[in-house]
């Protein structure tokens, strides 16, 4: 259940990049209609998921340094990276995230963490987040 809510916050959260950051778009696969929309966004958030999970922390594990070095503002540029290997592994799919350059790249990232962090607070009480007592 934890899974699905995250997954569908993470769609939500790109949906809206999408409408906000004009570098970065989503083409749906077959037709244009709501429900393959609906799925090309999940299976994107499907992927950003996995690349975050697996490429993103060894990302972070080796450049762990820069992070101390630059205090921690090297972490847009490592999620605009994820963006676009994310971007890359969709289109060879047939399907997906779009992103103009690595500058729309960063900026997109950091959209994304926010309106993530943001549908996340509203999506906490069906997470079984704690809330203030």
């Amino acid at each position: 259940m934890r899974f699905l809510v995250r997954l569908i916050v993470n769609a939500v959260a790109l949906w809206l990049t999408t409408l906000l950051v004009t570098g970065v778009s989503v083409d749906a696969f077959g037709d244009d209609g709501p429900v393959e929309t609906v799925l090309t966004y999940l299976l994107v958030a499907l992927v950003f998921g996995i690349v975050n999970a697996v490429i993103g922390t060894l990302i972070r594990i080796v450049a762990f340094p820069l992070y101390v070095l630059t205090l921690g503002l090297i972490s847009f540029v490592v999620n605009g990276v994820l963006l676009l290997i994310v971007a890359g592994i969709s289109t060879g799919l047939g399907f997906g995230l779009q992103v103009e350059s690595f500058g729309w790249g960063i900026v997109g990232a950091f959209v994304l963490a926010v309106f993530a962090w943001l549908v996340g607070l509203v999506a906490r009480p069906v997470l079984g987040g704690r809330g203030r007592a």
